[in-house]
């Protein structure tokens, strides 16, 4: 075990004072850590531990962690199977089949690569206002991973890597944390093998370490955190004084599906470093700005750079002149074909400059446009004459989008999202995308990282998605280009049923919610423009989003009035027409219909109210399609008898007016026949007391009949259903049930705390008037019957001490 003259059996201790007496090389060190005792070494990295346990006993079964729980001690060929580390996380994976597939192409990307350098390499001494931790955040595409790759092998090769995670969403424990923590300590160990015994003492301590239900923050302290600080008190402080602090490379961490532990793991890694400041160790993170993340990494102790901030146009640029060049290099037919032309440089300078240009800053567009351009296919076209279609881009990159497009057409949702990205008015972000249309976030993500050669997806869930070039739009919206991927204009309804959908949504401030009290009327009118042959192939998306809007709207007073009346007139009038024709404030129409702009369109008060589409008239009248919503050929009963009474009162001639005149014997033609008989047969056929005559004689076989005609008529303040029927003591279904067979000519509203009011005066007059009333007739004495009522009620109330409105008006 070496010479124990330089132990202190007395201590405990190795006696060696403070780090800065400890030589760097060539000496003989001895410490103990639980248990463990350091052997001699030459160079402190290649340290290793002897265990003192000799009383090793062995117990069966073949899961490492369970024997090591038995015998209490962990041998070196088993700690590795204890760790059980992912093994294609790190830089060293095979990219072709463990993405990402990237790294820095030669001459990009070196002023950010440097700036990230000359922050890993800042020593820790005298540099305490340095962040320990470096997060590159941008959109995707813009070249994180690439990043991260060059950094991770940079400092491999140095020696200084401490441990590598690439998260890749869908892709099992890569976009987990479950073994993030384990992972890092197996690469630990093999990047300073010092580390073996004091993970063989921790595991041996506690064999539930490295269970799953041990929290993130314990793995990460006492496999990372505490392993690597003692090595470096051991005497691991010379080597990064002299080469600089360890890293840590973690990239594309919003590929990770859990949340919560990527804020435990940045909020424990924050307040590590504030306990342990002149730890030799850094974090570098990229990701997108994602919430979750931002708001433990925007702080205080953190150094940002945003990757879209470095212009890339250079360094794409470079990445296409070397590129070409290595080609028509190596691909002896293309050097042939060019040298034919006589065109001397391909593609020129200009040409390249005009990729660029549309490229935009994407290096994964660059990548996917240089590959369509030189790569062959069967489209039967060269490099040189599929140059000119890439930098005329519209329609030259069809081939492009087809294949770039087909890698996520397999995916759940994507007609869906691609035909939503391509018709809305305006783009919205990731999350606004998915709120609209009811998905999941890592539905939307997963459907778009596939597609981020040719889609912009912004480096924070709340910046707008776009396309790289708006030649893809036009791709998507042209059905004998586009094929299988074209996004038809009918999904402007589902659209503007999505829009109507997320209005009634708690939260009503977030992006889509605004989007789709904006847009929900400009994409139903998108959808009514289509021709009827492809509109009646949406049925039933067109009655839910009816039902939808409908039923936002159907607690406005009025309601049902308004809307049957817009759906049975013969002929459109404007809002005053609408509140003349029924006897209402031209206001209260207003706001019924207001509510429904969705689907019927007012461009002003004087202007004609028309359905949107005439689809919503026939939902109206189809009781199987419209439920509740459905107009009653009855109600012609009420717009006929609207029109006598409008058309007796003789009125300055209107809209209104000439409608009642033109029209009444149209809504008489909906009466039976034993109804048009009845009036026709009075003496003064088709007037208002004929009317009021027939309508009443149809409901007068009905209990209570008389009295609640009666009340409705002689209350000095409207009652309410329930009112009226505490006030008569009976049941509120039996004034419903007079109520539904008087709707001619008593408006009485679905919400039963609404008041009941007379459709017109006329009919107060015509039951208060015994000449033209007859059995109808009201007589002045029932006033005293209603005194009797609100006296027993008004008595009733004083003695349950419950005063209330109906209480009120007897009083």
């Amino acid at each position: 075990m070496g010479d124990r003259r330089a132990h202190s059996p007395e201590g405990g201790s190795s006696g060696l004072g403070s780090d800065r007496d400890l030589p760097s090389r060539g000496v003989t060190i001895y410490q103990t850590y639980n248990n463990c005792q350091l052997n001699t070494i030459g160079h402190i990295e290649n340290a290793t531990f002897a265990n003192v346990h000799h009383d090793e006993t062995t117990s069966g079964g073949s899961d490492p962690v369970q024997r090591a729980a038995g015998r209490q001690v962990v041998d070196n060929s088993e700690l590795g199977a204890l760790l059980t580390p992912i093994p294609d996380a790190s830089y060293t994976r095979n990219r072709k089949i463990s993405p990402p597939d990237s790294d820095c192409f030669p001459g990009t990307r070196e002023g950010v690569i440097k700036g990230i350098t000359d922050w890993a390499d800042s020593p820790v001494l005298f540099n305490a206002d340095t962040p320990r931790v470096f997060w590159t955040h941008g959109y995707v595409g813009c070249g994180k991973s690439s990043i991260s790759q060059a950094v991770s092998k940079k400092y491999g090769r140095k020696g200084r890597l401490l441990g590598s995670f690439f998260f890749y969403r869908n892709s099992g424990d890569r976009s987990r944390m479950v073994r993030f923590a384990v992972t890092l300590a197996s690469q630990m160990m093999a990047a300073i093998p010092a580390t073996k015994s004091f993970y063989k003492a921790t595991v041996e301590a506690d064999p539930t370490l490295l269970t799953r239900g041990t929290s993130l923050s314990t793995q990460m302290e006492r496999l990372v955190y505490k392993p690597f600080n003692a090595v470096v008190k051991r005497g691991l402080i010379f080597k990064t004084l002299v080469q600089g602090p360890f890293l840590v490379v973690v990239d594309g961490l919003d590929e990770c599906e859990d949340k919560l532990e990527v804020k435990e793991f940045i909020e424990h890694l924050l307040d590590f470093f504030k306990r342990h400041p002149s730890t030799p160790l850094r974090f570098f993170i990229t990701s997108r700005v994602e919430r979750h993340i931002k708001e433990c990494l925007n702080v205080a102790g953190v150094r940002l750079d945003d990757l879209v901030a470095h212009g890339s146009d250079d360094d794409i640029l470079t990445f296409l002149e070397t590129s070409f060049a290595d080609r028509v290099e190596k691909d002896p037919v293309l050097a042939a074909e060019i040298q034919s032309s006589g065109s001397g440089q391909w593609p020129t300078r200009d040409d390249l400059k005009t990729l660029v240009h549309h490229i935009g800053g994407s290096f994964i567009f660059a990548s996917a446009l240089f590959k369509y351009i030189v790569e062959p296919s069967n489209d039967g076209l060269t490099p040189m004459t599929r140059l000119p279609l890439a930098l005329d881009m519209n329609p030259g990159l069809d081939g492009l989008y087809n294949f770039t497009l087909a890698k996520s057409q397999r995916l759940h949702h994507f007609s869906n999202v691609i035909s939503t990205l391509a018709l809305l008015f305006q783009p919205l972000s990731i999350t606004a995308i998915t709120d609209l249309l009811g998905l999941k976030l890592f539905e939307v993500l997963h459907i778009l990282v596939n597609l981020q050669a040719i889609i912009h997806i912004p480096g924070t869930d709340e910046r707008p998605v776009t396309f790289c070039h708006t030649s893809l739009r036009d791709f998507l919206t042209t059905e004998s280009r586009s094929g299988s991927f074209f996004a038809p204009p009918s999904h402007h309804l589902y659209l503007s049923y999505r829009c109507s959908l997320v209005q009634d949504e708690p939260e009503s401030e977030n992006a889509a919610t605004l989007y789709g009290i904006g847009n929900s009327g400009n994409h139903f009118e998108k959808f009514a423009r289509l021709p009827p042959c492809l509109q009646g192939l949406f049925l039933q998306t067109v009655d839910a989003l009816y039902a939808l809007i409908l039923a936002r709207s159907q607690s406005l007073v009025h309601f049902f009035d308004v809307l049957w009346t817009v759906a049975l007139l013969f002929e459109p009038l404007p809002i005053p027409g609408i509140a003349q024709l029924l006897g209402l404030k031209a206001s209260a129409v207003s706001d019924v219909l207001t509510s429904l702009q969705v689907i019927i369109h007012i461009s002003s008060d004087k202007s004609l109210v028309t359905f949107r589409h005439p689809s919503l008239y026939d939902f109206l009248t189809t009781e199987s399609r419209s439920g509740c919503f459905f107009a009653p050929p009855s109600f012609h009963r009420h717009l006929f008898y609207c029109c006598l009474a409008l058309r007796d009162e003789q009125q300055t001639e209107t809209g209104a007016t000439v409608y009642s005149v033109v029209h009444h014997t149209k809504h008489f033609s909906f009466f039976s026949t034993s109804e048009q008989e009845q009036l026709a047969a009075s003496p003064s056929p088709q007037t208002l007391d004929a009317f009021y005559t027939l309508t009443l004689s149809n409901a007068q076989h009905l209990p209570h009949f008389s009295d609640i005609i009666s009340t409705i008529t002689s209350v000095i303040v409207p009652l309410s259903i329930a009112g009226v029927a505490e006030l008569l003591s009976i049941e509120p279904s039996e004034v419903v049930q007079v109520l539904v067979n008087m709707q001619a000519v008593i408006s009485s509203p679905g919400n039963s705390d609404l008041p009941v009011t007379l459709c017109h005066k006329s009919l107060r007059d015509f039951l208060t008037t015994e000449s033209r009333s007859g059995p109808f007739f009201i007589s002045p004495s029932y006033q005293l019957q209603m005194s009797y009522y609100c006296f027993t009620l008004k008595l009733e109330h004083l003695l349950k001490q419950d005063a209330n409105n109906i209480a009120s008006y007897s009083i």
